[in-house]
Order: structure tokens, then C-alpha cells, then sequence
């Protein structure tokens, strides 16, 4: 299988999107994914990094035109002039997926990709426009997550939203196996800004790190290659008898080693939280101030809006975290139960196809639904328990095929059956009604089931603007489905049954 990721880096975007996207494309390789890069701009030492990890990359070059969104400055095309560029780079291949992540490219671009990929994924965390994708990632946290990309994105277009999605690489997840919440005194900080810090906060911390003059205090600062000032900084950083590194391969260690982080937000918050540890967070861009106020609303991180002395905030609040012991392990515990490491694994199972393939019920399934339905497992989870006998089943599976407002569906894997979903239409609403058939089968295939059927609904009745499903109460599996499918919940229903 192929996947072709869209993604650009340089000066003015900086390399978060990259990054993140390399962090992706590194996980499905494990997995046996071909990977290509489609690039428009890419510092020289970033296309050696793909060159090392054995990764194809086409590079469109720079063709300067029109500006058509205020973030396409960091395109150098119009959208469309780059979907016909990124159409030529994936010539000659077979694409399971696109994955976009570019600020400046939305639905309009991705309508010129579809019938050159079987799937279109999107990364994003501004929910400033529209997107014709079959999967969109937003790994930040939102209080009103499931709300920012209503009407941004097609019905049936699977939301994989907040921390437990976030891209963490590798070795965060395997340095977290060996620590707990941090409880004990503040002896190492971490200063990182991400790679390019272009406003040149990494010299701000460490000139008010250094004014605090802690005794016993371990300092690491890391530059990125790219940084223009680096040079400044380590000299900053031999002046004051703290670490330099420039672009590190030890950051995990770094971070696990570390008592207290000060940094941007971005990519980096999320490896943070994943190894518990307490942030004092500045929002170096505005993208990254709504990012940073959620996380900081939620406990995970301690910040402020943006403001022009960061010098002065830094002076102010690094002593008040370094000194409070009981703050820091509150945020260490929340960061590490928002972000457990695995958000990478859970995106690429969802960019691994399932092959379970729906088709309309007939008259002639009849005798094999009404086993599976008087199935004891089944006739638990169902609205009515009660056995219902052959003819008022065959009666009613007659009726459901001809009615025009009722879509009854089987699923089936390699000709096995899997289960089955029944749509009944209202208006622009359709509940749902969905079972594996009786039988052992493999984790998340009902999960696997629910996305098809949502699929197979929103190509073939794209009028149908909602779903709705009624879960018995005490039936957690069917309740945690579909929760964890971007389902949410609207109302409770109540009942009493009285007299004999």
C-alpha cells in the first residue's frame, strides 16, 4: 500500500507540520506502507532527513503566483496550479491515501486529488476552512472539539480529534514505560522553542533562567539547526554555564531527565505532557495561542496570553512552578492522562483500510437474519429482547427491502458475514442500528463495521445530515463505539414500567 503526504517546511511556516507528518510516515512504514513526500519547499537539510529514512520525495518547486487564503504566502502556487503539480508528482503510482497538511490548501484542492487516491486524510488545528477528506486529525485539545469542524467537513468524514491521537514519536512512548508523575524538586529545566524561533525567545529564557540565579539548578537548551541565532545562543549559554545542544537526538532523554520545560507550543507540548512533564508554556504564534489556552484551561500546562515581555512572565512564574511542588504534579498526572504515547498507532489504524465490504439485504437473507437476530448476545443489546418468531421476521425483512425509508445492510469480510446495519431515514436524520453477527471476531470490528456503514451512507444518500443512535442503558460496548467514534451525547432517556 501507498500513502503520499503533502506537506511543506521553511522560514516562514517553520517545520511542526513536517515533523509531524515524518512521525506519521515513520510509524505506516513499519507497517509496510510505501511513503512518498510531495514537497514545494524543504530546507536542504530536511530532504537529507527523508533521503536517510529511505522515503521517495517529489519535489514541485516554486512557482510563484496569486495568493488565494491569508496563509498561502507559505504556498508560492494557487491551489489549484498545486493540485495539478502534486497530480503529476503521484503519476505513475497507486495511492491508498493523500494526507494533506498545509495551512494554505483546503477542499478546493483536495476535490482535484480525489479521483487520483482511493482516501484523503487531513491534519489540522485552525478549523478555519473547509475540507473534502474521509479522515481529519486535529491532536490538540479543544474544549468544543467535536463542534469546531461541523460543516467544515463531509458527513461520514471520520474526526480523529485531541491529545490521544497526538503524533508522538517513538521514543517518547518507550521512555514514558519507565516514569511516573513528577513529585520531587525541581533540578534540571529544559528551554526549547522549537527549531526555528525566529522572535528569539530561547535568549529570553535563558537570560531570565540566569537572573534568577537557582542554586543546583541543571539548565539544557536546545536549538534547532535552522535557528539563525544559534550561534548567539550557545554563547548565551556558555556565559551562563548552561547546556547547548543543537537538534538533538537525546530529547526524549532530555525530557524525561527534566523537572520543569519552558517552550513554545506545537508538536513539542504533546511529547511533554506524554512524559509528564510540567510546562510553563509561551505561545510563540497565534495558531499556537489557541492551542496553549485550551491545554492550559485543562490544567496541562501553565501559560498566559500573549504579551510582549516573556521575559518578565518567565521571571515571574518559572519561581512560583519551581517552587511549588503539589502544581507540578498535578500537571505532570493530567499531561500523562491526556497524552499516553499511542496516539500515532490509533492513526494509522485508522488509515488501514478495513475490507469489510456492505451490501443491501434481500428477501433471500431472511432465514440467516433471523438466526443472528433471536441470537442471545444480540437480543440483549436490542431495544426488543424478546425472540420474535419466523413469520413476523420474514413479514418484516419483506417489508424493510421495499420500504424507501429503511436501509438494511450486510457486512461481509472475504465472503464471511459480519454484521449488520440498518439506516431508518427521517427527513435529513437517519438513526442507526447496528450488530456483529453471533461469532468470534478480531478487535475493533465493530468499530471497523460503523465506519463503512458511515461511508457507504454518505456517498449513497448525501442528503442525510446526521446520525442518531439509541443505546440501552447498561450497554457500555455499544455506548463506548460509539462514543469513540465522534459520537455525542445529546439526551437521556427515561422509563418505568408500572403496575402488574
Amino acid at each position: 500500500m501507498s500513502v503520499a503526504f503533502r506537506v511543506d517546511a521553511s522560514s516562514d511556516m517553520g517545520t511542526g507540520h513536517f515533523f509531524r507528518c515524518l512521525t506519521l510516515a515513520d510509524a505506516m512504514k513499519k507497517c509496510g506502507w510505501q511513503i512518498r513526500f510531495v514537497c514545494r519547499h524543504l530546507p536542504g537539510r530536511l530532504r537529507e532527513i527523508l533521503d536517510g529514512r529511505g522515503f521517495d520525495l517529489s519535489y514541485i518547486g516554486r512557482d510563484a503566483t496569486r495568493e488565494e487564503r491569508s496563509h498561502s504566502k507559505g504556498l508560492g502556487a494557487s491551489q489549484a496550479e498545486d493540485a495539478a503539480d502534486t497530480v503529476r508528482a503521484l503519476s505513475g503510482g497507486s495511492w491508498e491515501w493523500v494526507i494533506v497538511d498545509h495551512y494554505a490548501l483546503d477542499a478546493k484542492w483536495e476535490r482535484e486529488l480525489r479521483r487520483y487516491t482511493k482516501g484523503i486524510a487531513v491534519i489540522d488545528d485552525l478549523a478555519d476552512r473547509p475540507h473534502d477528506c474521509d479522515i481529519l486529525l486535529d491532536q490538540n485539545f479543544h474544549t468544543n472539539a467535536d463542534k469546531r469542524y461541523s460543516g467544515r467537513v463531509p458527513m461520514g468524514c471520520r474526526l480523529l480529534l485531541g491529545p490521544l491521537y497526538a503524533l508522538v514519536r517513538e521514543e517518547f512512548r518507550i521512555a514514558r514505560q519507565h516514569l511516573e508523575p513528577r513529585d520531587g524538586d525541581v533540578k534540571r529545566v529544559l528551554i526549547f522553542f522549537g527549531d526555528l524561533d525566529a522572535e528569539n525567545y530561547t535568549s529570553q529564557a535563558i537570560d531570565a533562567i540566569a537572573g534568577l540565579n537557582v542554586q543546583g539548578v541543571h539548565v539544557d537548551v536546545v536549538v534547532g539547526a535552522g535557528n539563525s541565532r544559534r550561534d548567539e545562543v550557545l554563547a548565551r549559554c556558555a556565559q551562563h554555564g548552561f547546556a547547548g545542544h543543537v537538534e538533538t537526538n537525546r530529547m526524549a532523554e532530555m525530557m524525561a531527565a527534566a523537572d520543569l520545560a519552558i517552550g513554545a507550543g506545537g508538536e513539542t507540548t504533546w511529547e511533554q505532557c506524554c512524559l509528564g512533564l510540567p510546562i510553563l508554556a509561551i505561545p510563540a504564534a497565534e495558531d499556537e495561542n489557541h492551542q496553549i489556552a485550551p491545554a492550559a484551561c485543562e490544567g496541562l500546562l501553565f501559560a498566559a496570553e500573549r504579551q510582549h515581555d516573556w521575559s518578565r512572565f518567565i521571571r515571574n512564574n518559572a519561581p512560583l512552578l519551581m517552587e511549588n511542588r503539589f502544581l507540578r504534579t498535578a500537571m505532570s498526572r493530567a499531561g500523562m492522562r491526556a497524552v499516553d504515547g499511542e496516539g500515532v498507532l490509533r492513526v494509522v489504524r485508522n488509515l488501514t483500510r478495513n475490507n469489510i465490504e456492505l451490501r443491501t439485504a434481500t428477501v433471500a437473507d431472511a432465514d440467516r437474519l433471523f438466526t443472528w437476530r433471536n441470537d442471545p448476545a444480540v437480543r440483549a443489546a436490542s431495544r426488543i429482547p424478546d425472540i420474535i418468531d419466523r413469520v413476523t421476521h420474514q413479514t418484516w425483512v419483506a417489508s424493510s427491502v421495499k420500504n424507501v425509508d429503511r436501509i438494511l445492510l450486510i457486512g461481509e469480510r472475504e465472503g464471511a458475514s459480519v454484521g449488520v446495519v440498518r439506516f431508518d431515514l427521517r427527513g435529513v436524520e437517519a438513526e442507526i442500528s447496528i450488530y456483529l453477527v453471533p461469532g468470534p471476531h478480531p478487535p475493533g470490528q465493530g468499530r471497523s463495521l460503523l465506519q463503512c456503514a458511515e461511508r457507504w451512507l454518505a456517498v449513497s444518500r448525501p442528503a442525510i445530515e446526521r446520525i442518531r443512535a439509541r443505546v440501552l442503558a447498561g450497554n457500555e460496548r455499544s455506548a463506548r463505539l460509539f462514543l469513540g467514534a465522534g459520537y455525542i451525547i445529546e439526551f437521556a432517556e427515561y422509563s418505568k414500567r408500572i403496575g402488574g
